[in-house]
């Protein structure tokens, strides 16, 4: 049981709250005007001890402010002997929380509470009225609640963003603050993490080299350059965290994009934050300038969804997350042998670790993965280079694309159908006038009307399966078509790096090996982004064609010498 305090150590708490809305409403309600009202409601009662306390910036809704915790701790300790306040509104908006504190807590903490303006005092016992108003109280603050979400969804549709604070890496422009530019030192370092994460580092990793070179955190440098931050600076400096990373990788802003309503809340009671499903999100296109190309950002937005793990030692194979097991379908664990001499990186089977009764290893080493898949490029690449048109074509009719002359066909059928749709509306529209002149029997034009609307009906069904196969037939070609632009940039392929690895390979598939007239043998198959599984043509075919196109290219140089 707790020891009652003396009377003469209990104090009398002034308690004021203004929170961003109530600064709308003028001076009247300002903390200084509050404490003023406070303090000579005091002195004319006698109330002993006054302290004042106040929270300023906190919405009534909650009651996780500084102040108003920092009085029910003293509370809790019995020394707290009366609570005023200037209006019944500034305990708090949350009926049912307020209810409670009036009805129980002050009761039990015997705290006599005082509204001044609402003419409420516990001493007096508390009126029947006073629910009524806590329940105006929070209906103030929901229609608060709801005219700034209506202002926020306003702006946020016309592509204004709606972060209070412009991403790390960018700055607001002086003469319009709704307009981002490129804040230089910030973005270095966000380009610095974005290629770190090409280069194979995961999260953790990427902020462990940050912190080795003594990078300031996000909000370490707001702080430095004099920018409000909501998050507050790390206890130990430049200690950045996976999560502070992914953040940045996640950002689509850094495109160019302005993203708006990637969050809500369930209720203007919860200020917790939720994140909204990707397709409820509105996104507006090249708003501001671009730190990250769309190349770049989509990488890393592919490579993040293979989950790479270092082994012991720390060592992370560009290879992880794209190896999978051809029986069981499970990835491939890459790990490293633990000879000293001369350690061996391998891949095995994920299925075959966790139960080695459920499927066999599909043992592979690091190194002969490595040898294949530039093997394997190369080939590609050269044939691309040499046979682009063919390798169009061959891809185009593989995945059943069709061409370009097949595409403008199938464009002008479209167009043809929704044309022919506004051309119906006309033709009923005209065929009824003439009904109305008597030009048309009712007959003919109940029988013609019939007609084309069935016409228009089947039009309107055919449209949208018309639309979404051209649209299919677009993208891939589409995709094809950039997948040759970059491969005509890699001239000459002589190692792999993480970055060529994530860009060209979708996954590769090891089957167990097998022994063939005693010689041990293993299938690999290697799935490239875009075109999946490619064959090379027969090696002998290849070198023939190869030998033509070098003869060829050295007539040419002699031509032109």
């Amino acid at each position: 049981m707790k020891k009652k305090q003396p009377n003469e150590q209990r104090v009398t708490v002034l308690y004021a709250r203004l929170s961003r809305d109530d600064e709308k409403e003028g001076i009247s309600g300002s903390i200084q005007n509050q404490r003023a009202i406070l303090e000579k409601f005091a002195a004319d009662n006698h109330l002993p001890n006054p302290r004042f306390m106040f929270d300023d910036g906190y919405s009534g809704v909650t009651f996780a402010r500084p102040a108003f915790m920092e009085i029910m701790e003293l509370a809790e300790q019995g020394l707290v002997a009366n609570l005023v306040v200037k209006d019944h509104s500034r305990l708090g908006r949350n009926r049912l929380v307020v209810g409670q504190l009036l009805e129980e807590d002050f009761v039990r903490l015997n705290i006599r509470y005082i509204a001044i303006m609402d003419n409420i005092d516990t001493a007096n016992g508390v009126s029947d009225i006073v629910p009524m108003q806590d329940l105006f109280n929070e209906w103030h603050a929901k229609n608060t609640s709801d005219k700034v979400r209506r202002v926020m969804q306003s702006r946020g549709n016309a592509g204004i963003p709606l972060t209070t604070s412009a991403p790390y890496g960018y700055k607001k422009a002086p003469e319009d603050k709704n307009h981002w530019i490129v804040d230089e030192p910030a973005a270095k370092v966000v380009r610095q993490i974005f290629q770190l994460s090409i280069s194979g580092l995961g999260p953790t990793q990427i902020a462990k080299k940050l912190r080795s070179e003594g990078v300031m955190t996000p909000s370490e440098y707001f702080q430095s350059v004099g920018i409000n931050c909501p998050t507050k600076p790390p206890a130990h400096p430049c200690n950045w965290s996976s999560g502070t990373v992914a953040g940045i990788l996640d950002r689509q802003e850094y495109v160019g994009d302005t993203v708006n309503f990637r969050t809500c809340r369930q209720s203007f009671k919860q200020k917790k934050q939720l994140d909204r499903p990707q397709e409820d999100w509105k996104v507006f296109s090249d708003t501001h300038p671009a730190i990250i190309d769309r190349e770049t950002f989509a990488l890393v937005q592919n490579l993040r969804q293979h989950r790479r793990r270092p082994d012991r030692t720390g060592i992370v194979s560009m290879f992880s997350g794209f190896l999978y097991c051809a029986d069981c379908g499970e990835k491939l664990y890459y790990a490293s042998s633990k000879s000293s001499k001369q350690p061996q990186a391998y891949f095995f089977c994920s299925s075959y670790r966790k139960n080695s009764n459920v499927c066999s290893a599909h043992y592979i080493r690091e190194s002969v993965v490595g040898q294949l898949v530039l093997e394997g490029l190369q080939r590609l690449l050269w044939y691309i280079q040499v046979y682009e048109k063919r390798f169009a074509q061959e891809q185009m009719e593989r995945f059943g694309l069709q061409e370009k002359k097949e595409l403008t066909t199938k464009r002008r059928e479209l167009d043809r159908a929704k044309q022919r749709v506004a051309e119906i509306d006309q033709l009923i529209q005209k065929s009824y006038e003439d009904m109305t002149k008597g030009l048309l029997s009712e007959e003919r034009f109940a029988t013609l009307t019939v007609s084309l609307e069935n016409e228009q009906r089947q039009l309107k069904a055919d449209i949208p399966a018309l639309e979404d196969g051209l649209n299919a037939t677009a993208d891939k070609a589409d995709d094809l078509q950039k997948f040759i632009q970059r491969a005509r940039q890699v001239t000459r392929l002589t190692e792999l790096t993480p970055e060529i690895v994530h860009e060209f390979i979708g996954k590769i598939v090891v089957s167990k090996p097998e022994k063939v007239d005693g010689k041990r043998h293993q299938r690999v198959d290697i799935y490239y982004s875009t075109i999946g599984l490619w064959t090379a043509p027969e090696p002998e075919t290849l070198e023939r064609e190869y030998m033509a196109y070098y003869q060829a290219m050295q007539k040419r140089k002699k031509r032109t010498a």
